[in-house]
């Protein structure tokens, strides 16, 4: 299975690079264009452009969620710092700013207090990848992270730095408190 999988991805990372440069001879939408280059810019792609999404895969929420992953690759195994936001240390929050920054063009503010007032709120079982995790774990403390599907988010853990987590495990059962969907962030 991790082979079928690493064929998948590489087929997902070198096929856009194959097809960037003359994206216009297969008539790719221009958001593909540029895939795989760090100057991409998904602003809006995959909020405002609905059509270019559902004829890729069908589902906005398997574009979300590979957008995610993608960055998750990227910090992956990063430290927890509290305060941190860089790849040397970060925490919870700045890592969500991150991620929807660098997926999708989209802000968002800096602390779980002021993250937790945006959107909407969503119950556990209507998540959807790309809504917001929020965890109570101590009073005054919460933690923040984004689901992914598959019962499964990605966070900055204080024990194991950026992780993927299961909305199962018995801690975060317990301390888990809501959810908000972000459809619009400025």
């Amino acid at each position: 299975m991790p082979r079928f999988k690493n064929l998948v991805a590489l087929i997902f990372v070198v096929a856009p690079l194959m097809f960037s440069a003359n994206s216009f001879a297969f008539n790719m939408p221009k958001e593909f264009a540029s895939i795989g280059t760090k100057s991409v810019s998904h602003k809006n792609s995959f909020f405002e452009k609905e059509n270019y999404t559902k004829q890729i895969n069908g589902s906005d929420d398997g574009n979300i969620r590979s957008a995610i992953l993608s960055q998750y690759s990227n910090w992956k195994g990063t430290r927890y710092h509290l305060g941190g936001t860089t790849h040397k240390g970060v925490d919870c929050s700045a890592l969500m700013q991150h991620i929807f920054s660098e997926s999708f063009g989209k802000s968002l503010p800096r602390t779980t207090t002021q993250q937790i007032q945006n959107g909407e709120q969503v119950s556990k079982e209507t998540l959807k990848p790309g809504d917001l995790v929020f965890f109570k774990t101590s009073p005054g403390m919460r933690h923040v992270g984004v689901y992914v599907g598959d019962n499964k988010f990605i966070h900055a853990s204080s024990s194991e730095g950026v992780t993927m987590s299961s909305l199962a495990n018995h801690y975060w059962v317990d301390h888990y408190e809501t959810a908000r969907r972000l459809n619009v962030m400025s």
